[in-house]
């Protein structure tokens, strides 16, 4: 349903309130659907939690639009370590039994808690980020992540001085090897094959902490750095900072991912050797499937989100990037070429 402002809701009072819940929210089996609130949107993070300064913290500028939007009551939750695909259903079912709508898993690791929890709330859109799960009320939100990352490697081919680059990817996994090969294709159609580039992955898993060690990030580029490497891409979510850590320290560029890193508070201290981040909007993507509930035209199937529709994209925060020659031009050309279908970027 679409759901009233707060004024209306307000005046409207307890028993509309209860009304509006039991058509929002999910099937439910504790307590009546009178208890229920009017409520909004519900995210469950993905491993490194709020304040990755990247993947979750994105989806989170995508609830904090919609509630602002909206003015309704959101919820924000963080995972366990070590949890198990029973938590994580634990925990779609609690925020689909309370009423929010949609419901949102910020990560593929959702995916079979998910696709279990999902047909026992028809009533409730749920949403999964970076995978897709098939149900009458689910939308998948998938990026073209190698896209963004060829457009980075166009950048760090223009950018180097001694002809090596890096890539260092948090967990060996498919999604990841789409940065790494977009990444990879970026940097030789620009170079003509001249420059090299060394990846390496954290873990193997997501639970051996590839995405949320900052300290395995930070190690992993000193080691390319210390092969020469004066760009070093990084697709590791909360690990990254350890990567872009360890560029200031020597001195050479990082390129951030999923959100602007340059832009980032946290991350203040690095700024001025963070060349540029491959962009995925995580929190465009959040806010779209939010106000298609709120429209009561929820989206459904997969929604893929790509340069042409400005889902993925190339940061252009740091003014330093228009001092290094050609690098802003050549952006520019690949990013046309890409829209226009001249170039295939490559997914491994």
């Amino acid at each position: 349903m679409r759901r009233t402002s707060k004024l209306t809701r307000v005046a409207v009072g307890v028993a509309s309130i209860a009304l509006a819940a039991t058509a929002c929210g999910g099937t439910s089996d504790s307590g009546s659907s009178s208890e229920k609130e009017d409520l909004g949107l519900a995210i469950a993070y993905d491993i490194g939690g709020k304040g990755d300064q990247s993947f979750n913290d994105a989806a989170y500028a995508g609830l904090e639009k919609a509630a602002k939007e909206f003015g309704y009551k959101t919820a924000d939750i963080e995972p366990t370590e070590g949890e198990t695909n029973a938590d994580k259903e634990q925990r779609l079912a609690s925020l689909a039994r309370q009423g929010y709508n949609p419901v949102i898993g910020v990560g593929f690791a959702y995916g079979p808690a998910m696709e279990a929890v999902a047909k026992d709330y028809p009533d409730t859109t749920f949403g999964i980020v970076d995978s897709v799960v098939k149900g009458d009320n689910v939308a998948s939100l998938v990026f073209a992540e190698e896209q963004a990352s060829y457009l980075a490697g166009v950048a760090a081919a223009k950018a180097t001085k001694t002809n090596t680059v890096g890539f260092v990817g948090g967990v060996d996994i498919p999604l990841i090897h789409k940065f790494e090969a977009g990444y990879k294709q970026g940097v030789e159609d620009t170079s003509g094959g001249k420059v090299k580039v060394i990846s390496q992955y954290l873990t193997q898993t997501a639970e051996e902490g590839g995405f949320s060690s900052p300290d395995k990030g930070k190690a992993a580029a000193e080691g390319q750095i210390e092969k020469n490497a004066d760009v070093v891409y990084q697709a590791a979510g909360l690990s990254g900072q350890g990567v872009i850590e360890a560029a200031a320290k020597a001195k050479v560029w990082a390129i951030g991912v999923d959100s602007d890193q340059y832009q980032q508070e946290a991350l203040a201290a690095y700024k001025d050797y963070i060349l540029t981040s491959a962009l995925k909007d995580v929190g465009g993507a959040v806010y779209a499937l939010a106000k298609s509930v709120d429209d009561d035209k929820p989206l459904t199937g997969v929604q893929t989100f790509d340069l042409k529709v400005n889902g993925v994209g190339l940061a252009e925060s740091n003014p330093k990037m228009a001092e290094i020659a050609g690098l802003t031009d050549a952006v520019a050309k690949a990013k046309k070429g890409i829209i226009d279908g001249s170039i295939k970027v490559k997914t491994e």
